[in-house]
């Protein structure tokens, strides 16, 4: 299992159970401690941060002990585009993509093993997907229904040629009309299941311009990723003092809408079709309760 940057520097024993959720905390610090689970080859301590791109290598006989399927599941999906190659689909908030730790059923993942064949390259437990939406995140995603696709596609998210454009109603009225916020996104150094600016994270750009301001002090903003950090608008608009609206994370404040997610929607995925090779944009309008909240409000 190859780790990913989302894991940069987490401890052994916590990765494993995010990248094979068949294999829980407690049975890999039990494997770790037996010297049968390796870290590029070699044998570690339970307490050992990985890198990303790090191999955690699993013994054959713990693969054939632990159940190996994922079960295909009829849960409806909102299909944007479909052909032999992709998927695209306008993800609901409160689904997420794949299967994980304290989420076994009711993914992405789920419903298109119930609908479709999908990609291997990243294992089992995440086939067709390239990229990932948070679980409260709605919008654009694309999935790959072979590895060509999938690579292709990845290639292109890796060289930042694909177009992201997101919708965020934050807290605040934000002065400028457009920005650029650049600054490095890491683990929290204190609490590990969340992200943070930090100094020696990984570079992480976010773009944004004003699409409304309301007089009872809230921004609905354009935000355009130019790099794809775990939580990466997320934190950077908290960072700079304008959380998004719902976010139970990185926004303290109260939420006097009643909305039950935070307020960010992926408006719009742009790549070049892998076979094709035709550019392509995709667009979810975004959810009602955008809608609901925004004519509540006083436009200045």
């Amino acid at each position: 299992m190859k780790v990913e940057e989302n894991y940069h520097q987490m401890r052994i024993d916590a990765v494993i159970p995010l990248l094979d959720i068949r294999i829980t905390r407690s049975l890999a610090q039990s494997l770790i401690k037996e010297g049968k689970i390796l870290l590029n080859g070699k044998t570690v301590k339970v307490s050992t941060k990985v890198s990303t791109n790090d191999e955690i290598t699993i013994p054959q006989e713990i693969e054939k002990e632990v159940d190996q399927t994922i079960q295909a599941e009829n849960i409806f999906l909102d299909i944007l585009y479909e052909d032999e190659d992709i998927v695209v689909i306008n993800k609901p908030k409160g689904m997420v993509v794949h299967p994980a730790s304290g989420n076994y059923s009711g993914t992405l993942v789920n419903a298109l093993l119930g609908r479709t064949s999908l990609s291997d390259v990243n294992g089992e437990f995440r086939p067709g997907i390239i990229h990932r939406l948070d679980k409260n995140t709605t919008g654009v995603l694309v999935v790959a229904k072979n590895n060509y696709a999938h690579q292709d596609i990845a290639s292109q998210i890796k060289n930042r040629t694909t177009k992201k454009i997101y919708l965020a109603f934050v807290k605040g009225i934000v002065k400028e009309d457009n920005g650029v916020i650049e600054l490095p996104i890491g683990r929290h150094p204190t609490d590990r299941k969340k992200m943070a600016v930090v100094k020696n994270g990984r570079e992480a750009r976010s773009d944004f311009k004003v699409l409304k301001r309301f007089r009872e002090g809230y921004t609905l903003l354009e935000v355009t990723l130019r790099t794809g950090r775990t939580h990466q608008i997320r934190v950077h608009l908290s960072h700079i003092g304008y959380p998004i609206v719902g976010d139970d994370v990185y926004s303290s404040g109260k939420n006097p809408f009643g909305v039950t997610s935070q307020m960010l929607h992926a408006k719009l995925l742009g790549f070049v079709h892998p076979t094709k090779h035709e550019y392509m944009e995709f667009e979810a309008p975004a959810p009602s309760e955008f809608q609901r909240v925004m004519e509540s409000l006083t436009e200045v």
